[in-house]
């Protein structure tokens, strides 16, 4: 892993909202703090992560320097926090909030392709709409 980040951010690149943020979040990404790697570039091999491309693409995962692997919401309070921004998302930490985030971002994980489809993205393309992998990279 390259140190120079405070985090990486592993996420889907064929999810046009997906994309859409993580565009936001390179726009803020003024001192280079935060990693982004796109899980289905050529290079990105899933093992490496101890996981498969089915699990990445279940739910968003982050890498931290030291090599711990965290996934679901905590991923955007680091991410977030890596460009200055972690106040944003700090109410979904919040003990009273976090179920709720959690439970909200569970389910926008397993429609997220779907909804940017709904929202006028045109990037599927054969086999590439669904949240399970059609090319069983590891």
């Amino acid at each position: 892993m390259n140190t120079k980040h405070e985090f990486i951010l592993l996420y889907d690149g064929r999810c046009p909202i997906c994309r859409k943020e993580v565009a936001w979040l390179r726009s803020r990404n003024k001192y280079n703090k935060l990693g982004l790697q796109d899980i289905h570039a050529e290079e990105f091999i899933p093992k490496h992560y101890g996981k498969s491309l089915d699990e990445l693409m279940a739910e968003i995962h982050g890498l931290f320097p030291d090599g711990r692997l965290i996934k679901g919401m905590p991923v955007f309070y680091a991410a977030y926090s890596a460009v200055g921004l972690g106040w944003l998302i700090a109410p979904a930490r919040w003990p009273l909030l976090r179920p709720l985030f959690d439970s909200l971002y569970a389910w926008f994980a397993r429609h997220r392709l779907g909804l940017g489809a709904l929202f006028g993205a045109k990037t599927c393309q054969v086999g590439s709409c669904s949240i399970r992998s059609e090319h069983g990279k590891t």
